[in-house]
C-alpha cells in the first residue's frame, strides 16, 4: 500500500479495507503457490485443493483491485 499511497495514509476506510484485502490475498496466493511446489521429501499436495485456493486468492485480488479503482475514480471525480 505504500507504493499506491506514498505520501499519506489513506483516509477512506473503504480504501484501507480494500488495501488490506489486496495485501492479505497476495500473501495467501504466494503461500498457496508454494504448496504446489513442495520441497522433497514432503508428501504431494492436494492439487485440486491448492488450485481452488489459488483461484479464490486471485478472485479476492481482482475484487480488491476493482474496489480501489471504483473508489479512487469516484474520489477523483468529486
Amino acid at each position: 500500500s505504500a507504493s499506491v499511497f506514498p505520501c499519506q495514509k489513506p483516509k477512506s476506510e473503504l480504501v484501507r479495507t480494500s488495501l488490506r484485502l489486496l495485501t492479505s490475498s497476495a500473501y495467501r496466493l504466494q503461500s498457496e503457490c508454494r504448496k504446489a511446489l513442495p520441497a522433497e521429501p514432503s508428501p504431494a499436495p492436494d492439487i485440486q485443493l491448492v488450485t481452488q485456493q489459488v483461484i479464490q486468492c486471485a478472485y479476492d485480488i481482482a475484487k480488491a483491485a476493482k474496489q480501489l479503482v471504483t473508489i479512487t475514480t469516484k474520489e477523483n471525480n468529486n
